[in-house]
């Protein structure tokens, strides 16, 4: 086994990575900034708990104490979650924070930058980053498309965020080679909503044959991640011309406050649930537990096959 510095993996995810079996990485910053406690633990608690009822190995992922950690314990999950302030993680942040020794809650980025050190393959969120609303002016696009186009994860999400431009951002993963794979739909979800207006790349019945898709990319070589666009359940979608109004009004309130960079996405989905009246959270929690169930199903699947290529960890101490 070979130990990467500034790695920790826990004892329970490097045996199932020696194992060759299914593993699902989770994200952190949904426990720090996506939810007000203790929603954001008992959601992030409720996660594991679908991944392991569907047969997987739950590896939710942060920078504890300046170390890279896959695979958190109970008690780190509730420091995230009632922690105030804890820095936003995405690939460029990560040797900041292990330079300085601190916490860090990883986004759909720096999650899936941990998870390819490790070996794992498969990674759930609820909605990925991408280009925003004005970038044509601000050049504001969400690190988390590069991530895609270079790194070899799958991500499990209910499409992008509604409050950004997704017809662009599906041009930019078309250019950058990723392919956009619909889950037992036609339509590119739109997070609170099940239909952009736009289309996906395939659409895929079951998780086994997601799996043979990922396979056949990572097999011949094509470096990069894949991104499966899973609609939130139809019984918990938002009305789509209320969530949009909704959304312009709170666009309109981050520009009149001067929100800017990385307080924008957590200043728009606060304010999105203050309008909702909170039906927003209950959407956004149905939809990341939605996509923990699928990516522990495509998980299953894909170590089926066994293992493609090596796995690069070191045990938690």
């Amino acid at each position: 086994m070979t130990m990467r510095p500034h790695m920790r993996v826990s004892a329970e995810v490097a045996d199932a990575l020696d194992a060759g079996g299914p593993i699902v990485a989770l994200e952190s910053t949904i426990i720090s900034h996506g939810f007000p406690y203790p929603a954001n633990v008992e959601c992030a608690r409720e996660c594991e708990r679908i991944v392991r009822e569907e047969g997987a190995i739950p590896a939710t992922i942060a920078v504890i104490g300046g170390r890279l950690a896959a695979g958190l314990t109970a008690d780190e999950i509730e420091r995230l979650g009632t922690t105030r302030d804890t820095p936003k993680a995405s690939r460029r942040d990560l040797p900041l924070l292990i330079a300085r020794g601190s916490d860090g809650a990883t986004t759909v980025a720096g999650t899936m930058a941990v998870a390819a050190m490790v070996g794992i393959q498969v990674f759930a969120t609820g909605g990925i980053g991408g280009v925003h609303r004005g970038a044509e002016r601000s050049f504001d696009i969400s690190a988390d498309l590069e991530e895609l186009a270079r790194t070899s994860v799958a991500v499990m999400c209910a499409g992008a965020k509604s409050v950004l431009d997704i017809g662009l951002t599906l041009e930019y993963l078309e250019t950058r080679g990723v392919p956009v794979l619909g889950y037992r739909s036609d339509a590119f979800p739109a997070f609170y909503t099940r239909d952009s207006g736009f289309g996906v790349d395939a659409r895929f019945e079951t998780p086994a044959e997601i799996a043979a898709v990922l396979r056949a990319k990572w097999e011949t070589g094509l470096v990069g991640g894949a991104l499966v666009a899973n609609p939130i359940p139809e019984q918990y979608a938002l009305d789509p011309a209320e969530i949009e109004a909704t959304i312009s009004h709170a666009l309109a309130d981050a520009r009149e406050g001067g929100v800017r960079g990385k307080q924008v996405t957590p200043f728009l989905l606060a304010r999105i649930h203050e309008l909702t009246g909170g039906a927003s959270e209950s959407a956004n929690k149905e939809l990341v537990w939605s996509n923990a169930r699928l990516a522990a199903q495509v998980a299953v699947a894909l170590a089926e096959y066994g293992p493609v290529g090596t796995h690069r960890h070191g045990r938690h101490e």
